[in-house]
């Protein structure tokens, strides 16, 4: 527990990157697998646990695509988004705008219908017994190729209401985001708001392209935008959010310290950066851990923390009026705290 503990659990936040199967927690795989008659390859709940340790991106990928294999029914994605939800508010999140990953479950024979239906419905029974509002986006799975994209897109046209955007995630070196220009352009044309995995793993050349090429609304992560000063500047510039993950990025030896997070040196550039869990389930921490971790390891002050929350709800695709209410709550808690 760091000294400003009290203050990060008190402070509303927003949580921008999360990935809805990353919360899948080992204990609800091992339920599930039983209830679906699924063979998993984990005899007991301590060896799944034990194959929640790896050492780098695609090693995690291939335990999240394998663990996520139980997931069956509509039923089935329902409890894991609820489950999700049930810790976020532990740690105080009111608002969530979730990623999820309908290629990896389509392309397994689960209906489309059956993953989006289990997920809107927690997200809405969300909002009514937990009050936490949400927003989904359906993400591209960029290991494969921008014609599955364009399948997936034209699948998922009788949910394209229920979608605030759309995003790009899965293994990064060698998979640029122009790979998939004309996809999200189509994407920009149906409303969607766009949001790209850039600069976690894939170089600098990959952030300027999700920038100035795609035109994305978010990056996600970014780390590496750190590297090019005109990156920075037009980061500054436009104040095009930044979700940083620091307990994914020290899972996925993205950095061998934290302390080596660029996430103070972006407040002190004065980028939008939040912080976020992405795959709390298999990165060690839900968001609360997340914001302990990376003001411990970078000993963030008060006013930094408080920023870092404020930074999530201007950062999000709520409404002007209700960015400006969060914000607002987040300037009375620091107030009486003395933040």
């Amino acid at each position: 527990m760091s000294a400003h503990s009290d203050l990060i659990h008190k402070l509303p936040k927003a949580e921008l990157h999360l990935h809805i199967e990353g919360s899948f927690e080992p204990e609800m795989m091992m339920t599930l697998a039983e209830r679906n008659r699924i063979d998993i390859p984990f005899k007991t709940l301590d060896e799944a646990k034990a194959a929640y340790d790896f050492n780098n991106l695609q090693e995690f990928l291939d335990l999240y695509y394998q663990g996520m294999n139980v997931l069956r029914t509509e039923q089935d994605f329902h409890e894991m988004t609820f489950a999700y939800l049930q810790r976020a508010k532990a740690d105080n999140v009111v608002h969530v705008e979730m990623f999820f990953d309908p290629q990896a479950h389509t392309e397994r024979g689960v209906a489309f219908g059956a993953v989006t239906e289990g997920i809107l419905g927690a997200l809405e029974r969300g909002e009514k017994e937990l009050g936490i509002t949400s927003e989904l986006i359906m993400s591209f799975l960029r290991h494969l190729s921008e014609e599955d994209g364009f399948v997936l897109l034209d699948e998922s046209t009788p949910w394209h209401e229920h979608f605030v955007g759309v995003g790009l995630d899965s293994s990064e070196v060698g998979h640029p985001p122009l790979k998939f220009q004309r996809l999200f352009e189509r994407c920009r044309e149906l409303g969607f708001k766009l949001c790209l995995h850039a600069g976690e793993e894939g170089p600098p050349e990959y952030v300027r392209e999700a920038l100035l090429d795609i035109g994305a609304d978010r990056i996600d992560h970014g780390n590496r935008a750190m590297e090019d000063p005109a990156l920075i500047e037009i980061l500054r510039d436009t104040q095009i959010p930044l979700t940083n993950c620091p307990l994914s990025n020290l899972s996925l030896c993205v950095l061998d310290d934290l302390r080596k997070s660029p996430v103070k040196r972006q407040l002190e550039e004065g980028l939008l950066v939040c912080v976020n869990s992405d795959d709390p389930a298999y990165f060690g921490g839900y968001i609360g851990q997340n914001y302990e971790a990376i003001t411990e390891a970078l000993d963030l002050s008060s006013d930094q923390i408080v920023q870092l929350a404020k930074n999530s709800f201007t950062g999000s695709f709520l409404p002007d009026d209700q960015k400006t209410k969060h914000v607002a709550a987040i300037d009375q808690i620091a107030a009486t705290m003395g933040g």
